[in-house]
């Protein structure tokens, strides 16, 4: 039988009755009286993944600076400090999680001391256990739903790109799929990960493709575009805030970090953050604590961390706009995303994925893509890669037919190379504009029907 101040640790399989949500849940409880502590463990011990005994405010404070609590229940009448005076101190100096109070006393003085020191829910003793899991089970719903709801206005504030192939890496290229071997051999990892390469290349598809294949598939997956935020207010999205802490701080509020508890935080961007940020997140990354901002506690986080950037942190480092300690620790496990045009095929696998999904969302006919326009896009260079593929394919639904001048573009996108290279070019450009007819081709080019043939069948070989 574990002591009162032990961790207690049960079988953490869902109770249906009061949502999947406590199986995960760990819940602090604060009382001073043994036989409370006793019932409130045998309650919730085998129902929740982690449970804290404290027997006075001083132990409960204790815990609170070496564990994250997703709830935690409390004693009003104490010995030395009572329960809303607790609180209430716990809010002012870094304190965010849910707290239901107990109390034998209902009168309505204690209720509103109560609300006014952050309390969520009230219980009047005695009660029932299933009074308690009810109100456990209402505070974790809340959490729940107020952290999706965070994280989706942010997502959908931070970016654009995020409605089509965010959970899956597309394409049958060597270049790919030795990218969706090395993330699916470190997804099951605690390893942090930094992914590099060009701007739309995937990276966040990468960085949702680790997370979906990792033991926190569960739990949150949290993008943050670093160079999105102003400088004066990354630190206080990412870490979060006290009341008061700063002047608009009209209240507390969870960073990021703490949305994202449990489960993957992507940090995309990362060359873009401030030296003072950079800081503090070298901080996190060996303590795995957040301080909020106006906070004089530490909050233990859980976290998978996931970095991207299209710079050269090298450069970077030696430039002196990156800390040197923070790249050689993020930079355990590095997987690079190749451009679009090193993946030899999936430029029209690509489109092929756009035009079907784009036009079922446009609610517009789908625009063939035969063989000239699929030799277009194989020839084209792809400077914004990924993203300006999609975008292609949007302007060619709202056109109803592939933009003027894409094939020309096309044939110009690769210059320089082996002469070879410009040959291959060059017969490609007038192939498509001449709609694929090769005999036309021929003649243009001067050379016989044959001679196409046979280079055409040597390059898709």
């Amino acid at each position: 039988m574990p002591t009162e101040a032990a961790r207690v640790l049960r079988d953490t399989s869902a109770d249906p009755e009061f949502g999947p949500w406590l199986a995960q849940a760990s819940i602090l409880v604060v009382d001073d009286e043994p036989g409370m502590r006793n019932f409130l463990m045998r309650t919730l011990g085998p129902r929740c993944r982690q449970l804290e005994l404290a027997a006075d405010t001083d132990e409960a404070s204790r815990k609170l600076d070496q564990n994250h609590f997703d709830v935690v229940i409390l004693d009003n009448i104490m010995p030395k400090k009572n329960g809303v005076e607790w609180l209430a101190e716990q809010r002012a100096i870094g304190f965010f999680a849910d707290a239901i109070l107990m109390t034998a006393y209902a009168d309505l003085e204690t209720a509103i001391q109560a609300l006014r020191a952050g309390a969520v829910d009230f219980i009047l003793k005695p009660f029932r256990s299933n009074q308690l899991l009810n109100a456990v089970a209402r505070c974790l719903d809340r959490i729940r739903l107020q952290r999706e709801n965070y994280v989706l206005r942010y997502e959908l504030k931070a970016t654009s790109d995020h409605i089509l192939l965010r959970d899956r890496l597309i394409g049958e290229s060597a270049a790919i799929a030795g990218v969706r071997e090395t993330i699916a051999r470190v997804a099951p990892l605690p390893t942090s990960v930094l992914l590099t390469g060009q701007s739309g290349t995937g990276k966040e598809v990468a960085a949702r493709s680790l997370h979906a294949l990792s033991d926190r598939a569960a739990k949150p997956f949290v993008p943050v575009n670093c160079g999105a935020i102003p400088a004066d207010m990354i630190e206080s999205e990412l870490f979060g805030h006290l009341k008061g802490a700063f002047t608009g701080a009209e209240r507390a509020r969870e960073g990021l970090f703490l949305h994202a508890q449990g489960g993957t935080l992507f940090l995309d961007e990362i060359s873009e953050m401030p030296p003072a940020t950079q800081s503090k997140l070298l901080r996190v990354l060996e303590d795995r604590k957040v301080r909020p901002v106006g906070s004089e506690r530490e909050v233990p986080v859980d976290l998978r961390f996931v970095f991207a950037t299209n710079a050269e942190l090298e450069k970077e480092v030696q430039a002196g706009r990156f800390r040197a300690d923070l790249f050689f620790r993020i930079n355990v496990m590095q997987i690079h995303l190749p451009p679009l045009k090193d993946r030899d095929g999936d430029a029209v696998e690509l489109a092929v994925l756009f035009m079907k999904k784009l036009s079922a969302q446009l609610a517009m006919p789908a625009v063939p893509i035969d063989e000239a326009a699929r030799r277009a896009l194989s020839a084209y260079d792809w400077p914004g890669n990924v993203r300006e593929l999609r975008n292609l394919i949007e302007r060619t639904l709202i056109l109803g037919r592939f933009p003027d001048g894409f094939g020309q573009a096309a044939a110009a996108g690769r210059e320089g190379g082996s002469l070879a290279d410009v040959e291959r070019r060059h017969i490609l450009s007038v192939l498509t504009a001449c709609s694929g007819q090769r005999d036309e081709a021929a003649r243009q080019l001067g050379i016989s029907r044959k001679t196409i043939d046979r280079k055409l069948a040597a390059w898709d070989g």
